[in-house]
């Protein structure tokens, strides 16, 4: 799928998207919706306000992803989306990645969606990769139960989700290689 996403033969945009839908596992409607006024590629992330929860969240951009970025931005970096749509002033369609899907030959009612990258890299990054899961929900943006309640948990794990992201980043380019891909245990974690 990954190999199938570099050779996409639609347009740039979609391509990246497609690219960047497993790496940055966001919800697609976010993706979709970035602005490039969210994205810091010097400092390497992106912060946006969640639609679900109206948070503030970051995603920590792996070097890939960073450029994957650059080479958009030389295409969309003058508009206002970092996906933008036909009509420029407006972001790709929502339809736009799983239709990408399914122009490649994947079913989206049974095998993958946009959406679905998510589930598989809460999965992979736990069972695989090895990450905590309260680090990997904060990833995903969602709420981390405490046993000491929200109101004194301030912890949002960035050093660990830095790594994370391009551990995972690393793992992607390592399964697109055709590389046997075992447990890994994360360093430092």
């Amino acid at each position: 799928m990954l190999r199938a996403f570099d050779g996409f033969s639609g347009t740039l945009v979609v391509r990246a998207a497609l690219q960047l839908a497993p790496l940055l596992f966001v919800r697609p409607g976010e993706l979709r919706q970035a602005e490039w006024a969210q994205i810091d590629l010097e400092r390497r992330e992106w912060r946006y306000t969640v639609s679900k929860t109206k948070t503030e969240h970051l995603v920590p951009l792996a070097t890939q992803a960073v450029d994957i970025l650059k080479e958009l931005q030389a295409l969309t970096g003058k508009w206002r989306y970092v996906f933008t749509g036909r009509d420029r002033r407006k972001p790709m369609s929502g339809a736009a990645i799983n239709a990408a899907l399914q122009r490649l030959g994947f079913d989206t009612k049974t095998e993958i969606t946009g959406h679905g990258f998510r589930a598989m890299a809460r999965t992979i990054l736990h069972e695989r990769l090895r990450f905590p899961a309260e680090v990997i929900e904060h990833q995903l943006a969602h709420r981390v139960p405490d046993s000491l309640g929200s109101a004194y948990n301030r912890t949002r794990f960035i050093d660990d989700r830095v790594a994370m992201m391009q551990a995972w980043a690393d793992y992607l380019d390592r399964l697109k290689s055709g590389a046997e891909v075992g447990p890994i245990r994360p360093r430092g974690l």
